[in-house]
């Protein structure tokens, strides 16, 4: 009897440890496809376009908030939120990334020596900025002001089945820099808010490789320096969701690639 308990026990052990490392190996699957390697790009080319938006601005494209905290530093009255952002047919705030790409040029530093998201004025600045997976500096600018950042990674974005993840939460109630680290386990889309200011957001997109790029101010971007081969160009809007064209890049060549959006 007692050895048949034994057996029992070691039955049921030996399954929970093959279910464990089953369970293992979806991660290790997704990490093992985010690989990215550097390398020097012989023949780079170059893919450039714009982002557009076609017909009336959908309803809600434009939020007003009532600041209620802080109304020396936050402003008075009322606080206009643009989720969708367009401006002579631009659609601005938009993010433009070749997907899956696994070799590439380095990433170059960020301009400032650091990817910085900066709290001034109750607002992120800037609003949509592209950031290296790795280490962050959360930025305090407003003196006598307690902003509590809620760091979320959106994953299930591009199947319209969104789920966030809380990547990091914390107040910070003093001017000054806290480093921070930034992991996105699944996801590249990462939605900023602060708890302490119900008018404050922000967007991020963190890919494993740099060519990934927020649009300028006409709707435009570019991305350099890219490898010869066939590859599927995302654009991503955090409010109207995600387009994608696929098209092939020859050595030393130019591709155009345009992306149209609309409230429908």
């Amino acid at each position: 009897m007692r050895a048949g308990r034994e057996q029992m026990i070691r039955t049921i052990t030996l399954a929970i440890a093959i279910g464990s490392a089953a369970a293992l190996l979806p991660g290790a699957a997704d990490a093992a496809k985010k690989e990215y390697k550097e390398v020097t790009v012989s023949g780079g080319a170059s893919i450039s376009g714009k982002v557009s938006f076609s017909g009336a601005a959908p309803s809600g494209a434009v939020e007003k908030i009532l600041i209620t905290k802080n109304p020396d530093v936050c402003g008075t009255g009322e606080r206009e939120v643009v989720w969708v952002d367009i401006k002579d047919g631009a659609l601005r705030g938009t993010f433009v990334f070749v997907d899956k790409i696994k070799e590439g040029k380095k990433w170059a530093a960020p301009k400032s020596g650091n990817y910085l998201i900066n709290q001034k004025g109750c607002r992120f600045r800037p609003w949509a900025q592209v950031v290296r997976p790795g280490e962050v500096i959360i930025r305090n600018s407003d003196k006598g002001v307690l902003h509590n950042i809620n760091t979320r990674e959106m994953i299930g974005v591009e199947k319209k089945r969104l789920v966030r993840r809380t990547m990091f939460n914390f107040g910070q109630p003093d001017p000054g820099d806290i480093k921070q680290a930034l992991k996105p386990r699944r996801s590249p889309y990462i939605s900023i808010n602060c708890e302490a200011h119900n008018f404050m957001f922000g967007f991020m997109l963190a890919p494993i490789h740099p060519y990934a790029v927020v649009v300028g101010e006409d709707g435009s971007f570019s991305l350099d320096n890219v490898p010869p081969g066939k590859y599927t160009i995302k654009a991503w809007h955090p409010t109207l969701g995600v387009k994608k064209t696929k098209l092939t890049v020859k050595a030393g060549g130019k591709v155009e690639a345009n992306f149209k959006f609309s409230a429908k």
